[in-house]
């Protein structure tokens, strides 16, 4: 599975610029987020904001201010399954600098860990290589959520570069696969 425009995952991190690669790494923790904190996505609106402004300075100080409010206490206070660590890795590994640089190896960072975090919670086991081929541009076995969670990295990567429209979208994907995995997780919470 490749992108509408035929390039692969990792061809349209490595071509956005920085607007485009914060909205895909917070696009991607904000759909993870109800693994870390189910009602905590207000808490991200300063740092959305910040992107649809491309203000480097707001973007540190949402960045910093969204991880004391997500994980005031730390780890040592906050649920630590697997996946909330990972989800709080993609959160404490958030650049304060508004550089490509830094944001396009976060931004590679988000998009492998969301993408296994959704593998894990498809039916099937997700084989070894299946979240680096998808990103490649070959989604050959991966099960629906993961699907979906590319799909969605892609549809981000190509609407951000469109301004505030784009970025519009950007969230409104955000909150849609949020909704996805969370009813996921609650269903999955009460099959145990």
């Amino acid at each position: 599975m490749t992108s509408v425009n035929g390039r692969s995952l990792l061809e349209l991190i490595d071509g956005a610029d920085e607007r485009g690669l914060a909205a895909a790494g917070l696009a991607c923790l904000d759909r993870c987020l109800p693994l870390l904190a189910p009602d905590g996505a207000d808490a991200l609106r300063p740092v959305w904001a910040a992107v649809a402004r491309g203000d480097g300075d707001a973007w540190g100080e949402a960045v910093a201010k969204a991880r004391v409010e997500l994980d005031p206490d730390g780890a040592d206070g906050a649920d630590g399954t697997e996946d909330a660590e990972a989800v709080r890795a993609m959160l404490a590994q958030a650049p304060a600098a508004w550089t490509a640089e830094a944001l396009r190896a976060w931004a590679g960072d988000c998009s492998v860990a969301a993408l296994a975090l959704h593998g894990r919670y498809d039916a099937a086991e997700v084989p070894d290589g299946l979240v680096e081929r998808c990103r490649a541009g070959d989604a050959d076995g991966a099960g629906p959520l993961l699907a979906g969670e590319l799909r969605r990295q892609q549809a981000v990567l190509e609407t951000a570069a469109h301004g505030p429209t784009g970025l519009r979208r950007a969230r409104e994907l955000s909150v849609e696969g949020g909704r996805v995995l969370r009813a996921v997780v609650s269903r999955r919470a009460r099959t145990t």
